[in-house]
Order: C-alpha cells, then sequence, then structure tokens
C-alpha cells in the first residue's frame, strides 16, 4: 500500500496546513475518501458546501478545504484554491495508471504491415489492421478493433471492445472507453425516388491530444471532410456525434448528448445530459447549456441557454414559473 506523509501532500497540491500540531506533518496518509467514510489514515476534502455538516463529524486525518474556510475544530486542514482539484491530484497520485510494457497476448492479430512502438499493449482478441502505427506508451484493450491506416499517438488507451475505423487519427494520450466507437459512417442518404440511396462517408475522425470518449459513444466520419474533435474535449457515456461536426478545445459534453451534422462547437463549452443540437448550426465559445435544452439556431459566444427551443436561460425560469400558473389562468378564462 503505497502511503505519503501529510508534508508531502501539502506540498504537491500546493497548500498550506493549518489546526495541526507540529508532528502531524508527518503522519503516513495511505488514500483519499469522502468525508463521511474516510478514517484517521485518509485524507478527505470539502468541494461542495452542501457536505459542510459532515466536516465537523470527519475522522480523516486532514482535510482538503478552500482558502476561505473556517478551520473546521477536530481535523487538521490543508487550505489550497481549489479542493476538487487538489483531490483529483491526490487520486492520481494514490492511483497511478499502468505503464504499458510491449505485453502482447497470442491471441491478439496484428498485421504484419502495422507499426507499434516497442512498449504498446495488446491484449486478448484485439485485431489491429494494415499499416496501422501507434505511438509510445500506448494500450490496447481486450477484442479492440483498429481499422486500416489508423494512426494512433503516444500514451493513448483504448479500453475493451473499442473501435477504431479505418484511416482515423488519434492523438497523444487519447482515452476511449469502453465500446466507444471512432469512425463508424455517418448519417446520410439521398431520396431516389423509390429507396434511400447511401452516401460512402469518405472522409476521417480527428481526436487531438488529452480527448477522452465515453462508454459507447459513437462519433461519426466526415461524409466529406472530417469529423474534428480538438484538444483536451470530453465526451460522456453515450453520445452521438454525427458527420462533420467540429468541437472546440476543452469543451464537455454530459451523458446522452445528440450533435447532428456539420454543427461547429466552440472551445469551452459545457453541455448538460440530453442537450440536441440541429444540423449546420454555429455555438460560439464558452456557450453553456442546460440538461435537455434543444438548440435549432446559432448561438452567440458566451451564453448560458435552457429549454426546447434554447432561450436565455433567466428567461427559462420565467417561462416555467408562467407554465406552473396556466391551469389557473385558463380555469379564470373559462369562468368569465
Amino acid at each position: 500500500m503505497k502511503t505519503v506523509s501529510l508534508h508531502d501532500i501539502t506540498e504537491l497540491v500546493g497548500g498550506t496546513l493549518a489546526g495541526c500540531e507540529s508532528d502531524a506533518t508527518q503522519l503516513s496518509i495511505c488514500g483519499v475518501n469522502t468525508l463521511a467514510c474516510a478514517d484517521g489514515k485518509e485524507i478527505s476534502f470539502l468541494a461542495n458546501k452542501r457536505y459542510r455538516d459532515v466536516l465537523a463529524t470527519t475522522e480523516a486525518a486532514a482535510v482538503l478545504i478552500a482558502e476561505d474556510e473556517p478551520n473546521p475544530s477536530q481535523v487538521c486542514a490543508i487550505r489550497v484554491k481549489d479542493p476538487y482539484l487538489a483531490f483529483a491530484m491526490l487520486q492520481r497520485l494514490f492511483h497511478p495508471e499502468k505503464v504499458a510494457s510491449g505485453y502482447r497476448h497470442l491471441s491478439a492479430v496484428i498485421d504484419s504491415s502495422a507499426v507499434l512502438a516497442a512498449d504498446v499493449d495488446v491484449a486478448a482478441n484485439a485485431v489491429i489492421g494494415e499499416q496501422v502505427t501507434i505511438g509510445q506508451g500506448s494500450r490496447v484493450g481486450a477484442g479492440c478493433i483498429i481499422g486500416d491506416r489508423v494512426s494512433i499517438g503516444k500514451r493513448c488507451l483504448l479500453h475493451a471492445k473499442s473501435v477504431v475505423a479505418d484511416d482515423c487519427v488519434l492523438g497523444n494520450e487519447v482515452y476511449l472507453q469502453s465500446g466507444a466507437v471512432v469512425g463508424s459512417d455517418g448519417f446520410g442518404y439521398a431520396w431516389s425516388g423509390e429507396r434511400h440511396l447511401k452516401i460512402p462517408q469518405s472522409g476521417r475522425v480527428i481526436l487531438e491530444d488529452d480527448v477522452e470518449i465515453g462508454a459507447n459513444t459513437c462519433i461519426d466520419r466526415g461524409a466529406i471532410g472530417d469529423t474534428v474533435i480538438e484538444r483536451g474535449v470530453k465526451l460522456d457515456n453515450q453520445i452521438q456525434v454525427a458527420h462533420n461536426v467540429r468541437i472546440g478545445a476543452y469543451t464537455v459534453m454530459a451523458s446522452q448528448v445528440g450533435v447532428s451534422g456539420s454543427t461547429i462547437i466552440g472551445k469551452g463549452c459545457q453541455f448538460g445530459g440530453q442537450v440536441g443540437l440541429a444540423g449546420h448550426l454555429n455555438i460560439g465559445d464558452g456557450v453553456k447549456l442546460a440538461a435537455q435544452t434543444g438548440v435549432m439556431t446559432d448561438l452567440d459566444p458566451g451564453g448560458t441557454y435552457a429549454g426546447s427551443p434554447a432561450m436565455p436561460h433567466r428567461l427559462f425560469f420565467k417561462v416555467s414559473a408562467l407554465l406552473l400558473k396556466l391551469p389557473e389562468i385558463w380555469k379564470a378564462q373559462r369562468s368569465r
């Protein structure tokens, strides 16, 4: 079990100790836990003020708190600018990622033309196609399928049964959760008068560095040109991204978002669960969309929207309040 002194933890997170006895700095910490469950060998954190009451009863050895929080009476505190960020840093410390070692399972099928760095891991029943390149430190999980001419960068992780179709490009430190599909055909058809004629989808999907794709999320290849997911984008589980979409850097999307074809999404956007966007839209940088927002028109940068059709969130609150009064208004109108 990995242990780290409280002193070293404080240094790592750039914090300041408060309310501790002098010898507490050498206390050995073996992990991070919630305020309610932490014991005397674990550290906890207060990132949401609704859990402030639990702080008074926690048995944690120390607690990460914001710089403006009052000192807890019974536990050592580490003051930091962002307790949640500090928590994330400690989780990475106590739960480091596995390092690739060059393991290749005998059941894996790797085409002779594929070029894999010496330390790339390939698990059981994975299939790697022709002219694939995979960079140093990457890991390919059990049952993954990597099509022909795919390029995968350094320190990528493809969890079990994820798929990267032909010609797609993954940058460095890209993560695909189980069941993710990158490069599926876009939903493109033309009506001939008798049948829907399938349009070949000849583009690619490009995932830039530090992108994570959630479980069972599907990203369609471009019909002509590419679907592009820019640096640092994080997509939750069960999201659909259609052909020729571009998602700007550091945008995050919660589960079950659907993005229709050729929509351009700006940098640093935040989308709640089940948001839906029509096709060929332009969504500005920094836009925030509440859960289940339906977007049918372009949105200016920096706005916060809710409802379907999408409207500024303050207006949405007013409309929602009015909806609750409609039965009363209708009853009054009928009684006239």
